[in-house]
């Protein structure tokens, strides 16, 4: 499809008088090697083929979210744990690469109020949906059916990419989805769109809190659309990568063959106006400063103050950065034994859960509780029981404590700390905020934008395509394939 797009720009560019084949991009700079910034470098080169340069700079590490860490030798993940089995460009990633999914090891789930387990999951399915209806009546069938309705036509955005349509804003990338409604459900709150559907205050409360809580460490004020693409994980059928989910963005990366740049941007400015205009980006690489010239910049790390600013130089007129504030998310990776006493367990040997997530209470003073299996699964793996010695992430809006550590551990032997700014703070969105633009410039893109309508891995790789598609498609002047109102319709027809 990307060669018959280059073909038809080919024709344009004839039929328009101009001699010789289309000029393509010389160079592009993408800034962040997370997920959104290795998708994006990917889907660029193959829109515009293996012949252009593209440099990505990445402050950190490659992976960003997507992160691992060394407990007694082995690896765990972080950051991101598992990922959804309808995200179709990382089940395509992992195949491309010759990645394999990590064996999957059944654990079982529980809510704590503070005080006490408000539900718990068993081996039995029937049981688990008879203990639901028993506490919440029919709430989680109404629930379930919102939530598939949501990702039912989410999963629209796979065709419209597959024929190389993009689009010029978040709002008109969900108006395609879904309509208004859609972009209506990053303004209105999930626990107001749960009750308009018939979903108990209790329902909400114990089990939708705690599952915002454990997704993204806020409470049920996150948006609508934000709150269902949290909830279609916590429905199961997860998975992850054997060896780590960060070897998707370096295999990306390796693939393309893209230079990485280990620095800071700083700042990106207008060096030259007109048709084609040129791009200088500078950077700051262990103190020493350097700047490059590009003729398309990808901006596929958030601009928000907590985080490094980028500065916008010489644009007429100026560009107004997104200043949405993140949130902070502290993930404590222990090694030690747990105190399943705490949780109304004096046997530790009775304890059954792998993972506890906490409800929105005055007593909880952590987020969720997981068992961590290490990313290479061996074939006699079995998950440790809680009288063993286990690594478990405990999540919290801050660092805990060492008598909230006792708490919950008996004893440990290791605490490994990470805190970082990790989802926006989407409480602090308010209904009058508008989301952030994806064109800055006519070549500058904005990519993490799409993180205040939702941020998911997946979310970043759509995005990632969809901005790699709009740069190609207005590159070449293809404003057929932008921006197209009906698109479903129009799609059924042409099929």
């Amino acid at each position: 499809m990307a060669l018959l797009l280059l073909l038809t720009a080919h024709f344009i560019w004839l039929c328009s008088g101009h001699q010789g084949a289309p000029d393509l991009p010389g160079r592009i700079a993408v800034v962040g090697a997370g997920v959104g910034g290795s998708a994006v470098t990917y889907f660029l080169q193959q829109q515009f083929g293996p012949q252009v340069q593209i440099d990505v700079f990445e402050a950190d590490r490659v992976g960003g979210r997507l992160a691992t860490l060394t407990v007694n030798n082995q690896q765990y993940e972080s950051g991101s744990l598992s990922i959804h089995s309808l995200n179709l460009h990382m089940q395509d990633f992992v195949k491309l690469l010759g990645l394999r999914h990590r064996r999957e090891v059944a654990g079982k789930s529980a809510i704590y109020s503070g005080d006490q387990l408000v539900l718990e999951e068993t081996d039995w399915y029937l049981l688990n949906l008879f203990r639901l209806w028993w506490h919440y009546g029919i709430s989680f069938l109404r629930l379930q059916m919102w939530v598939e309705e949501v990702m039912e036509k989410f999963m629209r955005v796979y065709k419209y990419q597959a024929h190389e349509y993009a689009f010029s804003s978040i709002e008109e990338l969900l108006r395609s989805l879904g309509g208004e409604h859609f972009v209506n459900m990053t303004q209105k709150s999930v626990a107001e769109s749960l009750l308009g559907i018939g979903v108990s205050q209790r329902f909400i409360d114990d089990v939708i809190g705690a599952v915002m809580r454990a997704s993204y460490g806020q409470t049920v004020a996150i948006p609508a659309l934000v709150g269902a693409m949290s909830l279609a994980g916590a429905q199961g059928n997860m998975w992850a990568v054997e060896g780590g989910n960060k070897l998707v963005c370096s295999g990306l990366l390796k693939l393309t063959k893209a230079n990485v740049i280990h620095a800071r941007v700083t700042a990106v400015s207008l060096h030259k106006s007109g048709k084609r205009p040129l791009y200088e980006v500078r950077y700051d690489q262990d103190g020493t400063l350097g700047s490059e010239y590009y003729d398309l910049v990808i901006v596929a790390t958030p601009l928000h103050k907590g985080g490094y600013p980028i500065s916008f130089l010489n644009f007429q007129p100026p560009i107004q950065e997104p200043t949405a504030p993140y949130h902070r998310v502290v993930s404590s990776i222990v090694h030690g034994y747990l105190n399943s006493s705490y949780f109304g367990f004096t046997d530790p040997k009775l304890f059954p859960f792998s993972s506890i997530l906490s409800t929105d209470s005055p007593d909880s003073f952590f987020h969720g509780l997981e068992n961590l299996c290490p990313v290479n699964i061996s074939v006699g793996f079995r998950r440790k029981p809680p009288h063993e010695a286990a690594v478990w992430r405990v999540l919290s809006s801050r660092p805990l404590d060492r008598r909230e550590l006792k708490t919950i551990f008996k004893s440990y032997y290791s605490v490994q700390v990470i805190e970082w700014q990790a989802f926006p703070s989407y409480g602090a969105t308010g209904s009058s905020r508008s989301l952030p633009p994806i064109v800055l410039h006519d070549g500058l893109y904005y990519l993490s934008g799409v993180e205040l309508a939702a941020a998911s891995v997946e979310m970043s790789a759509v995005a990632a395509k969809n901005v790699a598609l709009l740069a190609f498609n207005r590159w070449f002047e293809l404003t057929e394939k932008i921006d197209q109102p009906d698109l479903l319709h129009k799609l059924k027809t042409e099929l």
